[in-house]
């Protein structure tokens, strides 16, 4: 069925700071929930379903129903569906490529996701059907790639986030690691460029201590989101919703001054 949600608004020319995402990283439906019951409290903008944390992977029928009580628990407050790879930072899981991408299609049918995560590493086949059922199913794609070995040049960067339009991505993603400040301003300053450049709103952070800066700051450069702690983090550098609100209203409040 369609997506009757309404769906998170991502304008990149009126946005003026970057939406709230908090992860979900439960190994079981219980503790899925009670991470929920105490996310949906502090009102983010976006709920991330880290899946790849979840431990019945194998029982699509379990995973749909869990999300559909996700999805009516959630207070309208809109899911992101993500399974992050073990090539990328995530998890261990026992699914082949295959069989992801099989609980992505059951997922995106059922209409009780905003948008779905799709990794830039995937076979572009598998991306190809993402975005078709995206289409016909009314989820936003999210198209991301991570590092977390080092921060490539500004120049890889954007062309990351390019590739990810050029793909058919509603949303491009970017995470990087950095070893330097100079790391950080260099996440940023292809940010800049990536959103006066590109037609998609588009995402990035660095990640780690150092990286927390572009948490903060990520979104004076044009990142749409940005992820913080509700429950548990589910990426290094992640820091408290409630912090990170704090520091979104003073930068706000600055740039409009």
């Amino acid at each position: 069925m369609k997506n009757s949600r309404q769906l998170t608004p991502i304008n990149k020319d009126e946005q003026r700071r970057p939406l709230i995402v908090t992860p979900l990283v439960g190994k079981d439906r219980y503790e899925l929930l009670a991470q929920l019951d105490e996310i949906v409290n502090k009102k983010p903008n976006v709920i991330e379903w880290r899946i790849d944390f979840f431990t019945d992977l194998h029982d699509t029928t379990g995973v749909l129903q869990v999300t559909k009580e996700i999805h009516e628990r959630a207070a309208d407050i809109p899911l992101l569906f993500t399974r992050r790879s073990s090539r990328e930072g995530g998890e261990n899981i026992t699914l082949t490529e295959q069989e992801v991408f099989d609980l992505y299609e059951a997922v995106v049918q059922t209409g009780f996701i905003w948008a779905i995560d799709v990794e830039l590493s995937s076979e572009q086949a598998n991306i190809d059907r993402v975005v078709e059922f995206g289409k016909v199913y009314g989820v936003q794609v999210l198209m991301s790639y991570h590092n977390f070995e080092r921060t490539p040049s500004k120049q890889e960067i954007v062309q990351k986030l390019t590739e990810a339009k050029e793909k058919g991505a509603h949303i491009g993603k970017v995470a990087v690691m950095p070893t330097s400040v100079e790391d950080v301003l260099t996440l940023m300053q292809a940010t800049q460029e990536a959103a006066a450049g590109l037609p998609i709103p588009i995402v990035t952070m660095s990640m780690g201590r150092l990286g927390a800066l572009s948490r903060m700051m990520g979104g004076a450069c044009g990142s749409a989101m940005t992820f913080a702690v509700g429950s548990e983090s589910s990426a290094p550098g992640q820091i408290p919703m409630e912090e990170l609100q704090t520091v979104l209203d003073v930068v706000e409040r600055v740039m409009e001054e």
